[in-house]
Protein backbone atom coordinates (compact mmCIF):
# COMPACT_ATOMS: atom_id res chain seq x y z
CA UNK A 1 0.00 0.00 0.00
CA UNK A 2 2.81 2.19 0.36
CA UNK A 3 3.92 1.91 -2.73
CA UNK A 4 0.37 2.46 -4.44
CA UNK A 5 0.28 5.83 -2.34
CA UNK A 6 3.18 7.06 -2.99
CA UNK A 7 2.96 6.16 -7.14
CA UNK A 8 -0.26 8.29 -6.59
CA UNK A 9 1.36 11.15 -4.88
CA UNK A 10 3.91 11.06 -7.79
CA UNK A 11 1.19 11.13 -10.16
CA UNK A 12 -0.95 14.29 -8.92
CA UNK A 13 2.54 16.22 -8.74
CA UNK A 14 3.35 15.32 -12.15
CA UNK A 15 -0.23 16.10 -13.29
CA UNK A 16 0.18 19.60 -11.47
CA UNK A 17 3.56 20.34 -13.04
CA UNK A 18 2.20 19.47 -16.39
CA UNK A 19 -0.83 21.35 -16.31
CA UNK A 20 1.08 24.86 -16.15
CA UNK A 21 0.86 26.92 -19.50
CA UNK A 22 3.53 26.57 -21.58
CA UNK A 23 4.18 29.23 -24.41
CA UNK A 24 0.30 30.45 -23.79
CA UNK A 25 -0.92 26.48 -23.91
CA UNK A 26 -2.06 23.75 -21.76
CA UNK A 27 0.05 20.69 -22.09
CA UNK A 28 -2.46 17.76 -20.99
CA UNK A 29 -0.51 14.59 -19.12
CA UNK A 30 -1.78 12.31 -21.77
CA UNK A 31 0.82 13.52 -24.28
CA UNK A 32 3.32 12.60 -21.96
CA UNK A 33 2.31 9.62 -21.46
CA UNK A 34 1.87 8.58 -24.95
CA UNK A 35 5.43 9.75 -25.58
CA UNK A 36 6.68 7.88 -23.34
CA UNK A 37 5.10 4.77 -24.88
CA UNK A 38 5.91 5.56 -28.50
CA UNK A 39 9.61 6.99 -27.31
CA UNK A 40 10.04 4.48 -25.37
CA UNK A 41 12.68 2.07 -27.68
CA UNK A 42 15.48 3.99 -29.60
CA UNK A 43 16.76 3.13 -32.61
CA UNK A 44 20.88 2.78 -32.69
CA UNK A 45 22.98 1.39 -35.29
CA UNK A 46 25.62 -1.50 -33.97
CA UNK A 47 28.80 -0.90 -34.80
CA UNK A 48 29.77 -4.35 -33.17
CA UNK A 49 28.18 -7.79 -33.54
CA UNK A 50 26.56 -8.12 -30.08
CA UNK A 51 25.15 -11.60 -28.70
CA UNK A 52 21.30 -11.97 -28.63
CA UNK A 53 21.30 -8.44 -29.80
CA UNK A 54 22.12 -7.58 -33.84
CA UNK A 55 24.87 -8.10 -36.21
CA UNK A 56 27.65 -5.03 -36.95
CA UNK A 57 25.71 -2.86 -39.30
CA UNK A 58 22.21 -3.29 -38.37
CA UNK A 59 19.40 -1.11 -37.14
CA UNK A 60 17.93 -2.39 -33.90
CA UNK A 61 15.72 -0.69 -31.11
CA UNK A 62 17.19 -0.95 -27.25
CA UNK A 63 16.02 1.21 -24.51
CA UNK A 64 17.62 4.42 -23.78
CA UNK A 65 19.22 3.92 -20.52
CA UNK A 66 20.90 0.53 -22.13
CA UNK A 67 22.14 2.42 -25.03
CA UNK A 68 23.54 5.50 -22.51
CA UNK A 69 25.07 3.32 -20.12
CA UNK A 70 26.05 0.46 -21.94
CA UNK A 71 26.39 0.78 -25.73
CA UNK A 72 27.30 4.63 -26.33
CA UNK A 73 30.16 5.20 -24.19
CA UNK A 74 32.28 1.39 -25.63
CA UNK A 75 31.05 2.74 -28.93
CA UNK A 76 28.75 -0.18 -29.42
CA UNK A 77 26.59 1.89 -31.24
CA UNK A 78 25.72 4.83 -32.70
CA UNK A 79 22.23 6.85 -33.16
CA UNK A 80 19.87 6.01 -36.42
CA UNK A 81 20.67 9.80 -37.97
CA UNK A 82 21.93 9.90 -41.57
CA UNK A 83 25.74 11.22 -40.50
CA UNK A 84 25.93 7.86 -38.50
CA UNK A 85 24.28 5.84 -41.11
CA UNK A 86 26.60 6.79 -44.19
CA UNK A 87 29.69 6.58 -41.81
CA UNK A 88 28.93 3.08 -40.86
CA UNK A 89 28.20 2.25 -44.56
CA UNK A 90 31.53 3.19 -45.53
CA UNK A 91 33.21 1.32 -42.59
CA UNK A 92 31.27 -1.87 -43.30
CA UNK A 93 32.65 -1.80 -46.91
CA UNK A 94 36.23 -1.44 -45.93
CA UNK A 95 36.11 -4.11 -42.92
CA UNK A 96 33.88 -6.42 -45.24
CA UNK A 97 36.60 -6.44 -47.70
CA UNK A 98 39.19 -7.36 -45.01
CA UNK A 99 37.09 -10.03 -43.39
CA UNK A 100 37.07 -11.41 -46.70
CA UNK A 101 40.86 -11.35 -47.07
CA UNK A 102 41.05 -12.39 -43.16
CA UNK A 103 38.84 -15.89 -44.37
CA UNK A 104 40.16 -16.55 -47.28
CA UNK A 105 43.73 -16.48 -45.82
CA UNK A 106 42.57 -18.91 -43.13
CA UNK A 107 40.66 -21.22 -45.31
CA UNK A 108 43.98 -21.61 -46.96
CA UNK A 109 45.65 -21.99 -43.85
CA UNK A 110 42.56 -25.06 -42.69
CA UNK A 111 43.33 -26.72 -45.81
CA UNK A 112 46.83 -26.87 -45.62
CA UNK A 113 46.26 -28.12 -42.51
CA UNK A 114 44.24 -30.70 -43.69
CA UNK A 115 46.65 -31.91 -46.46
CA UNK A 116 49.45 -32.84 -44.11
CA UNK A 117 47.15 -34.78 -41.74
CA UNK A 118 45.90 -36.76 -44.90
CA UNK A 119 49.52 -37.02 -45.99
CA UNK A 120 50.70 -38.29 -42.63
CA UNK A 121 48.20 -40.37 -42.24
CA UNK A 122 48.79 -42.46 -46.12
CA UNK A 123 52.44 -42.44 -45.02
CA UNK A 124 52.26 -44.19 -41.51
CA UNK A 125 49.33 -46.47 -42.41
CA UNK A 126 49.78 -50.23 -44.22
CA UNK A 127 46.75 -50.82 -46.96
CA UNK A 128 45.99 -54.38 -46.70
CA UNK A 129 44.24 -55.99 -50.10
CA UNK A 130 43.27 -60.12 -50.36
CA UNK A 131 43.42 -61.77 -53.82
CA UNK A 132 42.88 -64.68 -55.55
CA UNK A 133 46.51 -66.22 -56.69
CA UNK A 134 47.22 -69.05 -59.75
CA UNK A 135 49.61 -72.15 -59.49
CA UNK A 136 52.49 -69.32 -59.65
CA UNK A 137 51.54 -67.36 -56.38
CA UNK A 138 50.39 -64.14 -59.43
CA UNK A 139 47.57 -62.69 -58.86
CA UNK A 140 44.16 -63.67 -60.78
CA UNK A 141 43.61 -59.92 -60.97
CA UNK A 142 46.31 -57.10 -60.89
CA UNK A 143 46.11 -54.59 -58.28
CA UNK A 144 45.52 -51.11 -60.57
CA UNK A 145 46.13 -47.50 -59.59
CA UNK A 146 42.07 -46.71 -59.10
CA UNK A 147 41.75 -49.43 -57.09
CA UNK A 148 44.02 -48.80 -54.63
CA UNK A 149 42.80 -44.89 -54.91
CA UNK A 150 39.19 -46.54 -53.77
CA UNK A 151 40.91 -48.57 -50.96
CA UNK A 152 42.48 -45.61 -49.64
CA UNK A 153 38.82 -43.93 -49.62
CA UNK A 154 37.20 -46.48 -47.88
CA UNK A 155 40.26 -48.30 -45.36
CA UNK A 156 41.64 -44.75 -44.84
CA UNK A 157 39.35 -42.44 -45.28
CA UNK A 158 41.28 -40.20 -47.33
CA UNK A 159 40.51 -38.90 -51.02
CA UNK A 160 43.06 -38.65 -53.11
CA UNK A 161 43.21 -38.81 -57.22
CA UNK A 162 44.62 -41.06 -59.49
CA UNK A 163 47.25 -38.76 -60.49
CA UNK A 164 48.35 -37.87 -56.79
CA UNK A 165 49.40 -41.92 -56.88
CA UNK A 166 52.87 -42.93 -59.25
CA UNK A 167 51.88 -46.61 -60.25
CA UNK A 168 53.55 -47.18 -63.95
CA UNK A 169 52.35 -50.66 -64.22
CA UNK A 170 49.77 -52.65 -62.45
CA UNK A 171 50.60 -54.57 -58.99
CA UNK A 172 50.49 -58.16 -60.10
CA UNK A 173 51.88 -60.33 -57.16
CA UNK A 174 51.70 -60.99 -53.48
CA UNK A 175 53.99 -59.13 -51.00
CA UNK A 176 54.88 -55.45 -49.94
CA UNK A 177 54.92 -52.75 -51.76
CA UNK A 178 55.85 -48.30 -51.24
CA UNK A 179 53.57 -47.02 -54.04
CA UNK A 180 55.56 -43.16 -54.06
CA UNK A 181 52.57 -40.35 -53.58
CA UNK A 182 52.86 -37.26 -55.78
CA UNK A 183 51.65 -34.68 -53.59
CA UNK A 184 51.89 -30.78 -53.45
CA UNK A 185 55.12 -29.30 -53.07
CA UNK A 186 53.83 -27.03 -50.19
CA UNK A 187 52.99 -29.88 -47.89
CA UNK A 188 55.99 -30.44 -45.59
CA UNK A 189 58.10 -33.88 -45.73
CA UNK A 190 59.44 -34.96 -42.11
CA UNK A 191 62.74 -34.97 -41.45
CA UNK A 192 64.95 -37.43 -43.31
CA UNK A 193 61.81 -38.02 -46.25
CA UNK A 194 62.56 -37.59 -49.64
CA UNK A 195 58.94 -37.86 -50.57
CA UNK A 196 55.68 -39.27 -49.55
CA UNK A 197 54.95 -42.74 -49.88
CA UNK A 198 52.00 -45.53 -49.02
CA UNK A 199 52.57 -48.68 -48.11
CA UNK A 200 50.77 -51.50 -49.52
CA UNK A 201 50.74 -55.51 -48.55
CA UNK A 202 48.61 -57.90 -50.69
CA UNK A 203 47.86 -61.27 -48.91
CA UNK A 204 46.20 -64.33 -50.18
CA UNK A 205 42.68 -64.68 -49.91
Amino acid sequence: MAHVRCGRSLLRQLIKETNKPISGHTIHPLLFVGQGLRFRKLEVILTTTIEKLGKAGETVKVAPGYFRNHLMPKLLAVPNIEKYAYLIREQRKIYQHEEAETETVETSEDKMKEYQVAAKRLDNALLGLRRLVNAENELREPVTKEELVAEVARQLCVSIQPENMHLPTPLTSLGEYEVPLRLPRSIPLPEGKLHWSLKVKIRRK
